[in-house]
């Protein structure tokens, strides 16, 4: 069948609104051998290692009880354990988790958005769940940096997501308002700059090329929204809850968890974004657990000094994010893509965190789990952490993504030989 160019009937006609990959759109069978979506989601506090690996290694292992919620796709996973960035131990050092070693360097996940992103509505989402709408401005309160090391903002609302993703006709023409009033702006801060440029000593001049770098980011981005806003955007019946009308403080996480998830499914669904990162934070919130509300808070749970009531009730919330992940794969197991396969075939999901144990702030032996992607999956993997770095695993999902790497922060030899 002769491939249908996408964008150009989705323009011109409007019964294909609601559709998102639709067979008649779909371009020839080779365009699946690799995953077109790459999932990361990180939990600030970490993950109680003791029962999130398997006691077992390989395949035949006994499910521990953070896993247990997701023990039905167990043939959709795998465990790895053994693996850190050699990373500074502290809180901050959660920033580790897409970045490596050092904090604030060129993330994972932005690392692939820039090969695979930059036809998409949107090259990457940064979503949060948790914690306070003023923290991102300290580098503990983001997970995803470019190249140049500038930490982007994540979105902290399922509404704001929502309005992203599913925005009605005023809302697209009053972006292209907004949008070409702001590259004629740009156009003009270029000007003014070159200028500036030939009567300025040599370092502002290297100022100012760190300057033109980052305006031409910003005008690349400009150019590719103005570009995409008029296509036709796919529509949903999904709706969100009256209660998404107030803000999510932290002690909303697990309410604003399972809506993320549902419209993260919604976006890769509709191939609205190739990359989409989730923070779990949830601070010093207290949490209720099947009608139970918990003693104390979740930051201080998280220090719980070996003492068996806080583990205990630490276990609660972290099988309860669990849950929420499962219904996540569950999503994605159920729809389907333009070949009538699960989407999870198609995404690389990785669950992790850049605290290894959150009651020392050890940012040794940090939990990860890979899901989906088209491996081989169904194992515990545990690697000797003096021949192995975690940006080995990030170098596999790279290479699995289409991303050519063969290094990531402080890594260079890969598990390609191990995970395939």
């Amino acid at each position: 069948m002769k491939t249908t160019n996408r964008r150009r009937i989705l323009v011109s006609t409007m019964a294909t609104i609601g559709l998102p990959s639709l067979e008649s759109f779909a371009e020839n069978q080779k365009s699946i051998a690799k995953p077109k979506t790459f999932v990361a989601v990180g939990s600030f506090f970490g993950w109680y290692r003791k029962e999130f690996y398997p006691k077992e290694i390989g395949k035949n292992y006994t499910i521990p009880k953070i896993i247990a919620p997701i023990a039905d796709h167990r043939n959709d996973f795998t465990i790895f354990s053994g693996l850190d960035h050699r990373a500074k131990n502290g809180h901050v050092g959660w920033v580790n988790f897409l970045c490596g070693k050092n904090l604030g360097d060129y993330s994972l996940d932005q690392r692939i958005a820039d090969k695979i992103g930059q036809k998409s509505r949107f090259p990457s989402l940064q979503l949060a769940v948790g914690g306070v709408e003023n923290e991102g401005g300290s580098i503990g309160g983001r997970t995803s940096f470019t190249q140049q090391k500038i930490p982007l903002p994540m979105m902290r609302r399922p509404s704001v997501l929502y309005s992203q993703l599913f925005v009605s006709e005023s809302d697209k023409k009053r972006a292209e308002y907004i949008l070409r009033s702001g590259k004629s702006s740009l156009d003009y801060v270029l000007d003014d700059a070159k200028y500036l440029q030939r009567n300025v000593s040599q370092a502002d001049r290297n100022k100012l090329d760190e300057y033109f770098h980052s305006l031409r980011s910003v005008e690349k981005r400009l150019n590719q929204k103005i570009e995409s806003v008029n296509d036709v955007i796919a529509q949903t019946d999904y709706r969100l809850p009256d209660s998404d009308s107030d803000p999510i403080s932290s002690s909303m996480m697990m309410e604003a968890a399972p809506l993320m998830y549902d419209l993260m499914a919604l976006a890769i669904q509709t191939e609205a974004a190739p990359v989409m990162s989730l923070m779990l934070n949830g601070l010093g919130a207290v949490f209720t657990i099947d009608g139970e509300a918990l003693k104390v808070g979740y930051h201080s749970l998280s220090h719980h000094g070996n003492k068996p009531e806080m583990i205990r009730d630490l276990l609660k919330i972290e099988c309860e994010l669990m849950k929420h992940f499962n219904d996540f794969l569950t999503q994605l197991k159920e729809k389907k893509d333009a070949q009538g396969k699960p989407l999870l075939d198609s995404t690389v999901v990785l669950l992790g965190t850049g605290m290894g144990d959150a009651s020392r702030h050890a940012n040794d032996n940090l939990p990860a789990l890979v899901a989906g992607g088209g491996f081989d999956h169904g194992s515990h993997v545990s690697l000797d952490p003096n021949e192995y770095l975690l940006g080995d695993l990030y170098i596999t999902l790279m290479n699995k993504m289409g991303v050519k790497a063969n290094s990531f922060s402080n890594a260079s030899r890969s598990l390609n030989e191990v995970f395939v």
